[in-house]
């Protein structure tokens, strides 16, 4: 047996299932009223009205995307008079049903309300003008079948509220994510390449040898922060395009952070200790940027000559400590801003369920220290001998 394919087999939606409903209620409504002229029942003028009010309520579902509430009224006095005038118990209630529920799906309650009311009381009326066909019983399920369907209609309404909320917190998450990426990319290597840029001028003329040097790591700041920038703005490409194939940043290029800050005057030593491990991404991530953005600070804030890189693998941690030996907040001019360099890093600890630090230290200099956790999902590995 072949198997069933869903492709070759849709059911109608939006303005075709529109069609399709009121196609389907006009042929059940026509087949009743058939059997009615086949009885010989009811004058002219009444076979003519009723006619025409089934041709205008079914006609009436396909607008009723564009003008949800007209319709709705039109379908529930226009339903109602076609019951005043025809003795056959036909299912063209059922249209003013559906436009019931499709008002209240997009959150007018109001006028969900307003019109099952209408419906109520109009089928209670009939019950006391002594209308053979109408019963209290009658009422009493009518009205239940409009309050569970305006019910419905809100939670529909909710529940969509409530994705469209959800998909833009992910879109806002999604922006702020990007900003952090961009933010550590950019800001890293342009304040070093500032530096350099500095250090060039300052021996262009004394040494230029050493001036060369510092061009020579200007251009290659300036091409990885080109290559860093594309991966990072790769998150915003067409569906239709190759996602990008260079892997995120981890701990494994700390040795290019620590060349490019040795480059700009820096001195800088990494200590690790504990098993080192193959972190997950998001992790290996969030501790590259921690010590890029660390690294950016001391370079351009702190006037530091040494830093200390210190990585401690626990069990279930990551324990990530950056000591420079600058002279800390006190290097930032008052008045120049804050800037969002430690409340990006914090953000990602704590993305993470960890927790950052930073400040000056007792004895001198700035400390940031972070706690990633990787619970056991961390891979040990061969130790490096760096």
């Amino acid at each position: 047996m072949a198997p069933f394919d869903q492709t070759r087999f849709r059911l109608p939606h939006a303005a075709r299932a529109d069609a399709a409903l009121a196609f389907g209620v006009f042929v059940l409504v026509a087949i009743a009223e058939g059997k009615r002229l086949s009885n010989g029942g009811g004058s002219m003028p009444s076979l003519i009205g009723s006619w025409l009010l089934i041709i205008a309520v079914c006609g009436a579902l396909l607008l009723r995307r564009r003008y949800p509430v007209a319709v709705g009224w039109f379908t529930v006095l226009a339903t109602g008079g076609y019951y005043l005038l025809s003795d056959i118990d036909g299912p063209l209630v059922v249209v003013p049903i559906v436009v019931l529920y499709a008002i209240a799906a997009r959150g007018r309650l109001r006028a969900a309300v307003a019109m099952a009311a209408a419906m109520a009381i109009g089928v209670g009326a009939g019950t006391l003008v002594g209308h053979s066909d109408v019963t209290g019983t009658a009422v009493f399920m009518l009205t239940g079948w409009l309050v569970a369907v305006v019910a419905l209609g809100s939670v529909r309404h909710g529940r969509v509220a409530y994705a469209e909320e959800e998909a833009r917190l992910r879109a806002t998450e999604e922006r702020l994510r990007i900003a952090r990426e961009l933010h550590d990319v950019i800001g890293h290597n342009i304040s070093m390449i500032n530096v350099q840029a500095g250090a060039a001028l300052y021996r262009l003329k004394k040494d230029p040898a050493q001036a060369e040097d510092a061009l020579g790591a200007i251009k290659a700041s300036s091409r990885e922060t080109l290559r860093e920038l594309r991966a990072t703005l790769g998150v915003l490409r067409q569906v239709d395009e190759e996602a990008p194939t260079a892997p995120a940043p981890g701990l494994a290029r700390a040795d290019e952070l620590v060349a490019s800050a040795k480059l700009a005057g820096l001195e800088v030593r990494i200590e690790r200790t504990g098993v080192e491990r193959s972190l997950p991404a998001p992790v290996d991530l969030a501790a590259y940027r921690i010590v890029q953005e660390s690294l950016t600070n001391a370079a351009k804030h702190s006037g530091a000559g040494r830093v200390t890189i210190q990585l401690v693998y626990g069990e279930r941690e990551l324990t990530l400590t950056v000591e420079d030996d600058g002279r800390g907040a006190a290097a930032r001019p008052a008045g120049s801003g804050g800037g969002s360099g430690i409340t990006g890093m914090t953000e990602r600890a704590r993305a993470l369920g960890g927790e950052l630090t930073a400040g000056p230290r007792p004895d001198g200099g700035f400390a940031v220290r972070a706690r990633l956790p990787y619970g056991t999902t961390g891979e040990p590995m061969e130790r490096s001998d760096r």
